[in-house]
């Protein structure tokens, strides 16, 4: 990717619709999907660039078609100290395992803060790359996520079908 610090972004079709990537200079900055959640209003998401996404899309291709288990990108990501927090905990959650909020919660040192850790969660702007869709209810639900429950259906079948194809 380009390190030039300036903003770009393109589109990469996958399995569960057409992705927005977003970069500043050699950093990804978003994955969005369609209809998702949380898209910042009136941002500016620079010029349109096919080149400066190599990477991501390399990267994005290999693990829809379950031969990427881990992301090696460079994130830049924006948020407040505690959404960096739980952003940074997300990418700990193993390929094909989900964690539930307060599993979550706990491992961040505060086990009363499922909701505040569902809010970060939720504003995760690099989903996919940080496996948000790892994250379930605490009676093992699926519960929100900003690209729609089927979307984060589909992500969790697709990594359970690489760790454990014989039960699907």
């Amino acid at each position: 990717m380009a390190t030039t610090g300036s903003l770009a972004h393109t589109f990469m079709d996958s399995p569960i619709g057409t992705l927005k990537l977003v970069a500043e200079g050699d950093a990804l900055t978003a994955i969005y999907m369609e209809e998702h959640r949380h898209v910042p209003e009136n941002a500016d998401f620079g010029t349109h660039s096919e080149s400066v996404f190599g990477p991501v899309k390399e990267q994005l291709t290999a693990y829809f078609a379950g031969q990427l288990q881990e992301f090696s990108l460079t994130l830049s990501l924006r948020g407040t100290d505690f959404q960096r927090r739980v952003w940074a905990e997300l990418q700990k959650i193993p390929y094909g395992h989900t964690w539930s909020y307060g599993q979550l919660a706990t491992r961040l040192g505060n086990p009363k803060a499922s909701r505040a850790v569902g809010l970060a969660n939720g504003r995760n702007p690099i989903s996919i790359v940080i496996p948000c869709h790892r994250v379930i209810g605490a009676n093992g639900s699926l519960t929100g996520y900003g690209g729609g429950l089927e979307r984060k259906q589909t992500l969790l079948e697709l990594e359970r079908q690489v760790i454990s194809p014989a039960l699907f």
